[in-house]
């Protein structure tokens, strides 16, 4: 296992992390300007604080350049064995080297169970096709072992509530899993079971499993995606809302949401101070605000002891001139990604942009009607990347690795990926 005691030693001899995410910044800012002369200009009030990674050591000094990879990739690796699964992650590191990505979100708790030795939960059935049963090796381990000798950083991706999101995913569940062990901290929605974000201790539990991590891993940070109240129906937790006294139920539920996510921020932060904490919320506000209870704006803007996150990625999943059937065209690219960036933020925390690679050759389903062709150019995510430069973004993320590298439109893919190294690897 890589212990936290081992981090310090291990780091001395790759990269260092600082180090290396200032030089490929640097790199990838040469077009910074590219889209000015298309008539885009940057506010000045929208770029991020020049000081903004002095004044918080958790955060990379140049750009951050991140993949997912998710619980679909696993599916997708060989784990009969730790040599066959290390040549795999070794294919998949180098891969996102090859076209200047810096970080690799690796989903390690997708539900309620790990990819890695754990005291709190299961063994993913990911790894061996049953949940609970141990692979013989420790896929974590050899995630972070070829990401740092590559000078990549590896940030642990954790689902906090879901145990279940079908009857057959996972197809069945350990005798340990918490569904099993604590059913009083579970919900079901539909096919799904989650825990109860209304019960403080099950949130308890899962600032634990954070906390484990983090002390015997040597991992580069921790990062929440947005799946937090899995419903807006008010029975969820109408016992618990009941008892509490509140008056105002979707206040309440932000209150629960952000206790969880403090308190894992503060898990981090306790085991060392330049880890990472950030969520990737969904990308339209109100949605965040009033479906998933989370309040992102007061996380973007709180700082010093109350600081809840280092850094916020929202999922900007839409292309250009994304247009919804009522006509707003409020979440095309060009307006939610400032209407984000001009949202009061700490100068300690990070605002990022996730980018819908699994968007290409699909279309994003806009009532555009390049809704499709624009994402089968072969450079619309280097164009979105050019556009996050021009107006002072701080990095960005893609949602997800396959897309880019197990698509089932590879020549279109190729020329993302190629469009892409241009940018980054100059």
């Amino acid at each position: 296992m890589t212990q936290r005691r081992r981090r310090r030693r291990a780091r001395r001899g790759r990269f260092g992390r600082r180090a290396f995410l200032a030089g490929a910044g640097c790199a990838a800012l040469a077009g910074a300007a590219v889209l000015l002369g298309r008539g885009q200009t940057a506010s000045a009030s929208s770029v991020p604080p020049t000081d903004e990674a002095e004044s918080n050591a958790a955060l990379p000094s140049g750009e951050w350049r991140a993949v997912w990879v998710s619980y679909l990739e696993w599916a997708g690796m060989d784990f009969s064995s730790e040599e066959a699964f290390r040549a795999g992650v070794a294919a998949l590191m180098d891969n996102c080297l090859s076209i200047g990505l810096n970080t690799v979100i690796a989903q390690v708790r997708p539900f309620g169970d790990a990819l890695y030795r754990s005291t709190l939960f299961p063994w993913s059935h990911l790894c061996t096709g049953v949940q609970g049963q141990d692979p013989g090796f420790d896929p974590l381990d050899v995630l972070i072992t070829e990401a740092h000798s590559r000078g990549l950083s590896l940030e642990a991706w954790v689902n906090p509530y879901r145990l279940r999101s079908s009857a057959k995913m996972p197809p069945a569940l350990a005798e340990n899993n918490l569904a099993n062990v604590h059913p009083e901290w579970v919900c079901a929605v539909g096919e799904g079971l989650y825990l109860n974000p209304a019960i403080p201790e099950a949130a308890d539990y899962v600032v634990k499993g954070v906390a484990e991590l983090v002390q015997n891993y040597a991992v580069d940070g921790i990062h929440f995606d947005d799946y937090f109240y899995p419903t807006t129906d008010a029975a969820l937790d109408a016992a618990q809302f009941a008892a509490s006294g509140a008056g105002d139920l979707a206040a309440w539920r932000r209150q629960n949401v952000t206790a969880l996510v403090k308190a894992a921020h503060d898990a981090v932060k306790a085991a060392d101070a330049t880890l990472r904490f950030g969520v990737s919320p969904q990308g339209n506000p109100d949605n965040d605000l009033g479906q998933q209870y989370s309040d992102v704006k007061a996380w973007l803007a709180a700082e010093g002891e109350n600081a809840v996150v280092d850094y916020l990625c929202p999922q900007i999943y839409w292309g250009c001139g994304y247009t919804l059937q009522s006509g707003s065209t409020r979440f095309a690219f060009e307006n939610i990604v400032p209407e984000w960036l001009a949202m009061p933020r700490a100068a300690s925390t990070a605002l990022y942009f996730g980018l819908g690679a699994y968007r290409i050759g699909e279309g994003d389903g806009g009532a555009n009607e390049d809704s499709q062709s624009q994402w089968c150019t072969g450079s619309a995510l280097a164009r979105q990347v050019e556009s996050l430069h021009s107006l002072g973004a701080g990095g960005w993320a893609l949602y997800r690795y396959d897309s880019l590298f197990r698509s089932a439109q590879p020549e279109l893919a190729d020329a993302e990926r190629t469009a892409l190294a241009a940018l980054t690897t100059a």
